[in-house]
């Protein structure tokens, strides 16, 4: 398969990268600065520099064409202001989205939060992320053009992955190691029969092949 990830220097998308490159997978990761491309070489994947806050839908189009699927990693990061939040976690995943139907790539994975919700309340930096967030993933879900997953793991760590995680509609806050993300993410792109659903991540006792394949196609 070939996949593109927007976010592609982002700390999940770096760990997906090695993943899919592993098993054989071509990777293509957008990302903003050019002195990012070493890394996501060393990882295995293809650097495409591309500012997806000011690209335009044909832009993405084209660097999607011929993917088999895309997945939407990018984030404005936990340092970024409400600006940001709109531009890139809402925005980007937007236009990231629209290039994806333009370029007929139909499998999308979208990288969300628990607690998205485009009718959360708030006015603190984070209400608005989850808002933004949230209307992403809104919009994402009324495309009928796109086999879309939507995954929205909860507390994310850096500890070391398990392999076993607790992936459903709803399973109440908790952590999640990034490794574990990356895992059911590679995992998901692989799996079509998991799209139109929207999916609760966090650690738990089911290994990440089984706890995918009890979700597909529910």
């Amino acid at each position: 398969m070939r996949i593109v990830i927007a976010g592609g220097h982002g700390q999940i998308a770096l760990r997906l990268e090695r993943l899919l490159a592993a098993r054989g997978d071509e990777v293509a990761g957008i990302i903003r600065k050019a002195e990012q491309a070493d890394d996501l070489r060393q990882a295995g994947a293809e650097p495409v520099v591309l500012d997806l806050e000011s690209a335009s839908v044909d832009e993405v189009a084209e660097r999607l064409r011929g993917a088999d699927a895309a997945v939407f990693a990018a984030g404005a990061g936990p340092g970024s202001g409400a600006t940001r939040k709109d531009t890139v976690d809402k925005a980007a995943a937007v236009l990231f989205a629209d290039a994806a139907v333009q370029a007929g790539v139909r499998r999308f994975v979208v990288v969300s939060s628990m607690g998205a919700d485009p009718r959360h309340q708030g006015d603190e930096i984070f209400d608005v992320y989850l808002r933004a967030k949230g209307e992403a993933d809104a919009y994402v879900r009324g495309l009928d053009a796109l086999d879309w997953t939507i995954l929205r793991p909860g507390q994310l760590t850096d500890d070391a992955g398990t392999g076993l995680v607790r992936l459903e509609a709803r399973t109440g806050r908790g952590p999640i190691p990034r490794d574990d993300v990356a895992a059911v993410l590679a995992e998901l792109v692989d799996t079509p029969a998991t799209a139109g659903l929207t999916l609760e991540l966090i650690s738990g006792s089911a290994p990440v092949s089984v706890a995918v394949k009890s979700v597909a196609g529910n």
